[in-house]
């Protein structure tokens, strides 16, 4: 009976564990916004996705700027100037940062207190501009001519569903605690109850095994997934591909992080029955 308790248990924790380790990472991650930041900031620095995201900025930003017209053709030199030194601008690393804030609280926002401008309904959003505003200050230093940064410069990414999975995830997410210490009780349990303790050491590291590699498969299926959906301009394109291999790389490091922790509970239950039986051995041969 005991064994069968103890059995039942680590299943229990493993198919908590299975649920509450991608939870954890996605509320840390995504739904938090100082986790999101840290994730996406590296996407700043890719090349291609300078480019275009400098590019969006500079037209949000001649767009809402109201140049007169005597002076586009003095301004666009300059714009485009200054479009493309804008990642070596002494302000740059602060206006991403402060874009990717504001990008996450428009994404994860109630629809209903989004301003109207924003399409909450129907897609994600990315604010870029925080990046205008610095253009707008190098041109005007530049040209003398008064630019005034636009108060948003929105860039819509994904689909209505993908709208509804990110309310979804942000009720979600964050119950992955209480769900991992749910695991971890169940395993206490399965420990106490265990005739053999080393079996329990040697299957929840086989579980966790097996557990890192459906969560690989799973974090490769989700992101062909995402990758394959359109999100109508360039700039969206890029930034979905870009977040997507950026998500790959930071739950993959869980997953290794899982893989090893599993290798060392198997080794070390294998190592406690030979232990054990070295013991029984010596004590049979008094």
């Amino acid at each position: 009976m005991r064994t069968f308790v103890s059995a039942v248990a680590v299943l229990i924790g493993l198919l908590m564990a299975a649920v509450a380790v991608p939870a954890m990472w996605v509320d840390q991650n995504i739904v938090q916004e100082e986790g999101f930041v840290a994730l996406t900031a590296p996407l700043g620095k890719d090349p291609a996705f300078q480019q275009r995201l400098a590019a969006a900025a500079v037209d949000g930003l001649a767009a809402s700027a109201g140049i007169p017209e005597a002076f586009t053709e003095l301004a666009r030199p300059v714009l485009d100037s200054a479009a493309r030194s804008l990642t070596g601008l002494p302000g740059y690393p602060e206006a991403w940062a402060e874009t990717l804030r504001r990008s996450h609280r428009l994404t994860f926002a109630d629809p209903s207190t989004l301003p109207p401008e924003v399409d909450g309904t129907s897609s994600l959003t990315l604010d870029v501009a925080p990046l205008a505003g610095l253009v707008a200050k190098q041109v005007t230093a530049a040209t003398t001519l008064p630019l005034e940064a636009p108060g948003q410069v929105l860039i819509h990414i994904g689909q209505s569903d993908q709208r509804q999975m990110i309310e979804r995830v942000t009720v979600y997410a964050p119950m992955g605690y209480a769900v991992a210490v749910g695991s971890a009780i169940a395993f206490i349990l399965a420990f106490v109850a265990a005739r053999r303790r080393w079996t329990v050491l040697v299957g929840m590291g086989v579980g966790t095994l097996v557990l890192a590699g459906v969560w690989k498969l799973a974090s490769d299926a989700a992101g062909a997934a995402v990758a394959g959906t359109s999100s109508g301009n360039d700039v969206a394109e890029l930034f979905k591909n870009e977040f997507v291999a950026a998500c790959s790389a930071s739950f993959g490091q869980w997953i290794v992080a899982a893989a090893v922790a599993g290798a060392a509970l198997v080794a070390t239950g294998v190592a406690v029955r030979v232990a054990g039986g070295r013991k029984r051995g010596r004590i049979e041969h008094r």
